[in-house]
């Protein structure tokens, strides 16, 4: 009998303001990460809703996406897990101050591309590639995305 395979739907959010992008500090296998604001989809959640929810749940920022910078595809050498994330991007609306983090968030951090660069603490290739993409300008209507009820 095949173990059916089933790669984990995520989303992640490109957040730039001012020459730098919002970005999570996070525990993640015990160690000390850079990631976007990401996370899993929830049952019965659109892309839209999880980047909106996931974003404020990691950094207490509430967002407005605008459209989608791409598709990843990446499976972790750590836990052998594929995940498919859907990179969407967005505009920061208001901060709130009292917004409880979900756990293993250290906090919201905003750093320049240059300091993504030189990171050695990023999550995964695809925090890079994420911001990267959207630097060049590959950036996608959230018309793209067709979801059915």
């Amino acid at each position: 009998m095949n173990e059916r395979w089933t790669p984990h739907a995520t989303v992640a959010t490109i957040v730039e303001q001012e020459g730098k992008f919002l970005m999570v500090e996070e525990i993640a296998l015990g160690e000390q990460v850079i990631n976007q604001p990401a996370g899993h989809m929830e049952a019965g959640e659109t892309v839209v809703e999880a980047a909106v929810r996931e974003t404020l749940e990691e950094t207490g920022w509430h967002v407005e996406p605008e459209g989608l910078v791409g598709l990843y595809i990446y499976t972790s050498p750590a836990n052998g897990v594929t995940y498919h994330r859907y990179c969407l991007f967005g505009r920061a609306l208001r901060f709130d101050p009292d917004a409880t983090l979900d756990d293993g968030i250290i906090g919201p951090v905003w750093m320049t591309i240059d300091e993504l660069r030189a990171s050695n603490a990023l999550r995964s290739a695809m925090v890079l590639t994420c911001a990267e993409d959207y630097l060049q300008g590959k950036r996608y209507p959230l018309s793209v995305i067709t979801e059915h009820p």
